[in-house]
């Protein structure tokens, strides 16, 4: 069969996979419309344009383009990487199989110009560009996706195989090459130079899009066998190996040329790249953790660009003649609890921390305009979204009824959130929290705050560990498919949510395995109701986020998946 993007049924246009939540065009007097359908409109609308006014761009202006980002990556290896800041550099650097389309979550080509699977899901032949070259002169052809391939199933034991560093392989691959889970991914023949088929032990519906993601770009493997090595007597932890750290290589538009941590990564356009070059030939990807800090940096002209704008910097920037442009939104913001910090074990605590947030309150108080209230794990684009869920009133009252039915009207609570980020679910953590902790106060709860760096501390200690209670975590969707949603968060045991059900998991394990979009949206439907039924955390917002630009930026068009590449980026002025 021919593999389709993964698509709902309704939206069947080139770019209709935008989220159904984001937020009116920039430059409009009008208030920001909340009707999603309105919203959806405008949005596409403006990522349409600035897609197209990017091909008439200048091929040429200032020599360097500087963006600053809110952290360091956490190193330079994608695979290993799950946060926005790695993935923004590696978007530069390297290229997967797959792509997405313009603005939109769908699959289109990438490395791979077409591809076809069989019909019960379990191989997917792909034909690849002829020609290409990696940074380092090594030639991408099937042998480079073999050797891939077999470089993430076999992880050495130890720190490689740990969630917290590689957690998409682990998400959606499950295992490794003699682990206890077996993984769904089998094998990998090269037919020729330009073919390769890739086996798997089970169905996988999503198996396309999620080679989109930058965890799977095709890296270098002779840069992977000459740097990459590691000393697994001594469980060496692999983000840190000689490649993780300075030797990146693939097949992107910009090549790796230096990382001075808590500053700056630079990079520099590659000369044989397969498509069109780079127009600014270098590029500076600034550390700036402060948001004050990056928009003064802008104001002044000492940057061209920054993402995730505080919703206090809107007016100001707008006010300085600076561009804002909104990503389409494809996200989802929460609260999540972790059922190993007792009393969050008993649902009716779960419930009454549920009842007792006033979900449109955070999203007035912490979010910028346009951001939607969400009563599901999935935003409302998504295949399987269930307008049936159970959902969960603001209502004190009965919160703290229900602390009483569960005797646990003293309940004390470690709140963890993380400081000096912004994220595009997330733009200003610390005042949610501020909101989200009131609320939780006014019913009886005593909130203690646990604040930590973004990286390392806040994902290891939520993700790689269960030394923490309730907590505030997001997600910006990689592909158009479900299962980056829900298996994701819910498709196995994992130290954030710290819960056992295996009725869940199995139903999410089927639903995955189905072969086509169209069987598996009843099936996820019953699982959002489920997951709802169950309440492991709650969900509550669809944030918009805001990237700025400097007035002489052109060419510039945003992702929905924040997988944009700067490649079509000119500095005029």
């Amino acid at each position: 069969m021919k593999i389709r993007p993964l698509r709902r049924g309704v939206l069947l246009g080139t770019v209709s996979a935008l989220s159904a939540i984001g937020l009116a065009a920039c430059g409009s007097d009008a208030p920001p419309s909340t009707d999603p359908d309105q919203v959806a409109s405008e949005a596409q609308q403006e990522c349409e344009e600035l897609y197209e006014a990017s091909k008439d761009a200048p091929d040429s202006g200032n020599d360097t383009f500087v963006f600053a980002a809110s952290s360091d990556p956490t190193m330079l290896n994608p695979f290993y990487a799950s946060d926005g800041e790695t993935f923004r550099v590696a978007r530069q650097i390297f290229e997967g199989l797959v792509d997405t389309e313009p603005c939109s979550a769908d699959a289109a080509p990438g490395l791979a110009t077409e591809w076809t699977g069989t019909d019960d899901g379990m191989s997917y032949t792909f034909q690849l560009e002829e020609g290409v070259k990696f940074h380092d002169g090594t030639d991408f052809n099937a042998d480079a996706v073999c050797s891939n391939f077999e470089y993430w199933v076999n992880q050495p034991k130890g720190p490689a195989q740990s969630e917290d560093v590689t957690y998409y392989w682990i998400s959606l691959f499950k295992g490794f090459t003699g682990g206890e889970t077996l993984s769904v991914y089998d094998s990998c023949e090269a037919s020729s130079e330009t073919e390769v088929t890739i086996n798997l032990t089970e169905p996988f519906a999503g198996f396309v899009p999620a080679m989109s993601l930058p965890a799977f770009s095709m890296q270098s493997p002779t840069a992977l066998e000459k740097y990459g090595q590691l000393d697994v007597a001594d469980g060496e932890d692999p983000t840190t190996s000689p490649y993780a750290q300075q030797h990146p290589t693939g097949t992107g538009p910009y090549q790796f040329e230096s990382w001075n941590r808590g500053k700056e990564v630079r990079l520099t356009a590659f000369d044989d790249y397969r498509g069109e070059p780079a127009r600014t030939p270098n590029m500076v990807i600034q550390t700036i953790a402060d948001s004050g800090a990056k928009r003064d940096a802008l104001i002044n002209g000492e940057i061209d660009g920054y993402d995730l704008v505080a919703p206090a910097d809107i007016a100001p920037l707008e006010e300085a003649g600076i561009k804002l442009i909104d990503r389409p939104t494809f996200n989802i913001l929460y609260l999540g609890m972790n059922q190993k910090a007792e009393p969050l074990d008993d649902p009716l605590v779960r419930q009454a921390i549920a009842h007792a947030i006033d979900k449109e309150a955070v999203v007035d108080q912490t979010l910028p305009p346009g951001s939607l209230v969400a009563k599901e794990f999935v935003p409302p684009i998504i295949n399987g979204y269930s307008e049936d869920v159970t959902e969960y009133e603001y209502d004190p009252e009965k919160a703290k009824d229900l602390l009483k039915q569960a005797g646990a009207e003293d309940l004390t609570l470690e709140f963890n959130y993380p400081v000096d980020i912004s994220r595009p679910y997330m733009p200003s953590p610390e005042e949610t929290f501020n909101v989200i902790r009131t609320q939780l106060e006014d019913v009886g709860i005593t909130v203690k705050p646990v604040a930590d760096q973004w990286t390392p501390d806040y994902l290891e200690l939520i993700q790689g560990s269960e030394d923490h209670g309730i907590h505030l975590l997001g997600w910006t969707g990689d592909y158009n498919d479900t299962d980056n949603f829900l298996g994701v968060f819910f498709g196995r045991a994992s130290a954030e949510w710290g819960f056992e059900n295996q009725e869940l998991f199995d139903a999410i394990s089927e639903a995955r395995q189905i072969p086509t979009v169209e069987e598996q949206q009843p099936k996820y439907e019953a699982i959002n109701e489920q997951v709802m039924e169950y309440l492991p955390g709650v969900p509550i917002s669809h944030p918009v986020s805001s990237l700025a630009f400097g007035p002489g930026v052109e060419g510039f068009y945003p992702s929905p998946v924040s997988g944009e590449t700067y490649a079509t980026v000119v500095v005029t002025e």
